[in-house]
């Protein structure tokens, strides 16, 4: 089982982040959320607020896809 972390998705905001980790909690699959890269030049590395990359193990990719997307 690889432990290396994909991007299952990126979302507009921190809310909406939380909400994918919720389900994605509910159904015992791990992630990880992290500010995008899109306004790294803006902010210097630092991006309040925004977008936010949801990442989970490779191993899990498949799985949480079918989650997100019935939702």
């Amino acid at each position: 089982m690889s432990d290396e972390l994909v991007r299952l998705t990126i979302v507009p905001s921190e809310v909406e982040a939380e909400i994918v980790r919720g389900l994605l909690e509910d159904a015992g699959i791990q992630s990880l959320l992290r500010p995008t890269d899109v306004a790294a030049a803006a902010f210097d590395g630092w991006a309040p607020g925004g977008a936010r990359e949801v990442l989970v193990a490779a191993a899990d990719l498949e799985r949480a896809r079918e989650l997100v997307d019935q939702k």
